[in-house]
């Protein structure tokens, strides 16, 4: 178990065969105390290992947990801003995990990869563990890039990903998404972000944006695989679903859709190849009350497995970074 200011990637222990779990002890310091004289070693650990699981501290807060991301990130906590998914804002920048209904799986991602502007670093704190299920499985992305069939994945890095969105009542409405109520600040948002708009009938907002499938870590430099074309294509829905909505609004009207670069339809059984990838690279492990979970956004992806029972996960991201597209 790891004390003060000794800890090593020698310290981790596996889970699924993956070295991320790290058992610590604060020695009877107070955790602010604890933090302060340990947040560089876990920062270190987090970029040389890309994923951290820190099991022993009593974070009892958003708050608290808030100040330990602070502490280990070096810089304040960013905004949620262009949101995909419902969350509640706590203290701090802090956020509830995302709130989809309890008995639905959220695919493997990096969080924001759908955007050109996202979180190098992401944090979750467990409250509360599910009585069954929940879990948070994770996938390396650099793994992902490897083991996708090499025409699927040289098909993406030239083509890119276009990613379409309307926002309405089937999906998030747009104020919630860019936080705003004003058409103005959306539109100065877009245009900073090289998203094109277009404003429709009944307060309606459908936007384009056009992204790299392949980034370059900004410090190691490695190839990662970095999109989610996978999840946003229609073909991610079941089948019942994704036929009730094209019959009521049509593919130009959907919620969201991706598509090639220009424009033209991704082949959905390189989707599935792609989703089959990320299912075989993943591994899982079960929250326990207090887990501390630290990611390199960019090496790192993750999801969330079904559950019953009450669950109370938290998140906080810092270290913005673009494609600078």
């Amino acid at each position: 178990m790891a004390g003060l200011k000794d800890i090593q990637v020698s310290d981790l222990q596996a889970i699924s065969g993956n070295k991320i779990l790290l058992n610590v002890s604060t020695g009877g310091l107070k955790l602010t105390e604890w933090t302060a004289q340990n947040a560089g070693f876990l920062e270190n650990l987090t970029q040389a290992n890309g994923a951290l699981l820190v099991r022993g501290l009593k974070v009892m807060s958003s708050k608290q947990f808030s100040n330990i991301l602070t502490a280990v990130f070096g810089e304040e906590l960013i905004n949620y801003t262009y949101r995909s998914t419902p969350r509640t804002e706590l203290k701090a920048n802090i956020y509830t995990a995302t709130e989809y209904h309890s008995g639905e799986t959220i695919p493997q991602h990096n969080e924001q990869g759908y955007s050109n502007n996202w979180p190098l670093r992401i944090g979750f704190l467990c409250i509360l563990p599910s009585s069954q299920g929940g879990e948070t499985p994770l996938a390396d992305s650099r793994r992902v890039y490897e083991a996708v069939d090499p025409q699927i994945r040289k098909e993406f890095e030239d083509r890119k990903v276009m990613y379409v969105r309307n926002y309405g009542e089937l999906d998030l409405p747009w104020s919630e998404v860019f936080q705003t109520e004003d058409k103005d600040v959306v539109e100065a948002y877009c245009k900073a972000n090289h998203i094109k708009f277009e404003w429709l009938p009944n307060n309606g907002l459908r936007t384009r944006q056009v992204n790299n499938a392949v980034e370059r870590h900004p410090v190691t430099d490695e190839p990662v695989w970095f999109n989610q074309a996978h999840l946003f294509h229609v073909s991610n829905l079941d089948q019942e679903l994704k036929d009730s909505l094209l019959a009521v609004v049509g593919e130009e009207s959907l919620p969201r859709n991706s598509y090639f670069g220009d424009g033209s339809p991704l082949d959905p059984e390189a989707l599935a190849h792609i989703r089959q990838v990320y299912e075989k690279v993943q591994f899982t492990f079960s929250w326990e009350m207090h887990d501390l979970l630290l990611l390199d956004n960019m090496l790192y992806t993750h999801g969330r497995k079904p559950f019953s029972g009450n669950r109370k996960v938290l998140v906080g991201m810092a270290r913005g970074h673009g494609s600078g597209m």
